[in-house]
């Protein structure tokens, strides 16, 4: 029986760490150590110090897990019917709901994220399992009409080995919602996690062994993005590359597969505006836009990160955000404040950069705007959080994508102007918007370059509802139907009768 959540917290407590924390990679159905042997530190967030060491994953490793990807295509999985991997993707639903303790613990140690919302996270993962367990015997191909002398249809075949390149904002759910719809459409995955949490996919390999996925169907490795993740998307043994994570690196990693031709799904950056109308229920609006903004510490890539409020309101509308940000609590994630640590003291340099800039280009920060005391704080990494009034729509605070607990704030004269501003960026990743309108709703969500558009609530859905952006925020989408076809191609079939 898996731990309690208490008994596993008090042994962080006691001990800085817990036991029984995979160190090798996860390659042919089980861990090994890495061939070069060398390992990384991870670090908890909250106290900025090492809790466990991993392999420290290349080339090498690479290959080994990419031919067991490819021998097991070969194999069992090939022939399995689709019913049969439903099921499969049925138990894992079950394993990590009987497992959500320590899931939960072990993503809020090793990303930094508040424990409530690393148990919401786990409630995802089961439920994506379960979700695509349930498309396994659903793909269905399409009669073609030819006429009466001919036969025409198609058939949806997995593409092979699809290469899952994880984030660490999100791991075990990012993980989760690439992870399943490949398995459902038949292919075999190899995961590579981001170096600074790369506990989840390993813990995830596990409870898909035991939920009886075949040896090499699902393998991980871990280590530097420059060594095993650039050499897993350049892999000619890749088939399919689905990268989650910023601009500069999508670019990098399309070129790399390129090379190969391999296909790939890119999730990318963001800057989504969420846009607060004078009509709008102003409680709701002031909930959803701190939501949207200092949940997992702004670290979202569809963080509602540009406020666009209408001038009749903003003043008083800004300055309650203000009040209610700077009340908020920092903590360690385990102890569930309101806002917890950034992932790392890199990315905490990276954010005060931004808020910096921002302050010397004369903009107006009405709360935070600064790094949090580490003595007062266990040590760990933390940003205020931060709100800024933009003094210019060019200015980089409102142009380029933060990261963390940081909100710009623009001003507006109407929905119009609103819809001008939403649209002013480089990024087409989320948008939303606040107001009693619905036509008004409608036709922001109609005008808006955007992937998902939210009406009354930030992050409204969940795995059923497909996810991706336009422009430089990237293509394709997963969740939904639409990620088990990103996972397929289609055969023609035509016969002479």
């Amino acid at each position: 029986m898996s731990a309690s959540r208490d008994a596993l917290i008090a042994e962080i407590r006691a001990t800085g760490t817990l036991r029984g924390l995979p160190t090798g990679h996860f390659i042919d159905g089980d861990h090994v150590a890495g061939l070069s042997g060398r390992m990384l530190d991870s670090f908890d967030p909250g106290r900025g110090a090492v809790f466990a060491r991993f392999a420290a994953g290349d080339a090498a490793d690479v290959d080994r897990a990419v031919a067991s990807a490819r021998a097991a295509l070969a194999g069992p999985w090939r022939d399995m019917a689709p019913a049969e991997r439903g099921r499969i993707l049925m138990k894992a639903a079950e394993l990590v709901r009987r497992d959500a303790a320590r899931l939960a613990v072990v993503e809020s140690l090793d990303a930094g994220k508040r424990l409530s919302e690393a148990e919401g996270d786990i409630r995802s993962v089961a439920r994506t399992f379960e979700y695509y367990a349930g498309c396994c015997d659903k793909l269905q191909g399409a009669s073609l009409p030819l006429g009466r002398d001919y036969v025409g249809f198609t058939v949806d075949e997995p593409v092979g080995v699809a290469a899952q390149v994880i984030p660490w904002n999100y791991p075990i759910s990012t993980a989760a919602r690439g992870i399943a719809p490949a398995l459902a459409a038949g292919c075999a995955v190899v995961a590579k996690p981001a170096e600074t949490t790369p506990f989840s996919a390993l813990l995830l390999a596990e409870l898909l062994a035991e939920a009886g996925l075949p040896a090499g169907v699902f393998n991980v490795v871990t280590g530097l993005g420059r060594e095993a993740g650039a050499a897993l998307v350049a892999h000619p043994g890749v088939d399919h590359v689905t990268f989650t994570g910023s601009v500069p690196t999508g670019i990098a990693v399309m070129q790399a597969a390129a090379v190969n031709v391999t296909r790939v799904v890119l999730e990318l950056g963001g800057k989504s505006p969420l846009v607060v109308l004078a009509d709008a229920d102003l409680d709701a609006a002031a909930s959803g836009v701190l939501g949207a903004i200092f949940e997992n510490a702004g670290q979202i890539c569809s963080a509602g990160s540009r406020l666009v409020v209408e001038r009749s309101i903003a003043a008083e509308f800004i300055a309650r955000l203000a009040r209610a940000a700077e009340a908020l609590s920092l903590g360690h994630g385990l102890d569930n404040p309101d806002v917890g640590p950034v992932n790392s003291a890199a990315h905490l340099d990276r954010i005060a950069a931004h808020v910096e800039r921002a302050r010397a280009n004369g903009n107006i920060i009405h709360a935070g705007g600064r790094i949090a005391d580490a003595a007062s704080h266990g040590g760990g990494w933390f940003y205020r959080p931060t709100i800024i009034e933009a003094a210019s729509p060019a200015d980089p605070i409102v142009q380029e994508e933060v990261f963390g607990p940081v909100l710009a704030v623009q001003v507006v004269d109407d929905l119009d102007a609103a819809i001008a501003v939403a649209n002013a960026t480089e990024f087409a990743l989320a948008a939303g918007i606040y107001t009693a309108d619905l036509t008004k709703a409608y036709r922001f969500a109609r005008d808006v370059d955007a992937g998902q558009v939210y009406i009354n609530e930030y992050f409204a859905g969940g795995i059923e509802v497909p996810f991706g952006g336009n422009r430089k925020s990237g293509f394709g989408r997963e969740k939904g139907i639409d990620a088990v076809k990103s996972y397929c191609k289609v055969k023609s079939i035509v016969a002479r009768i």
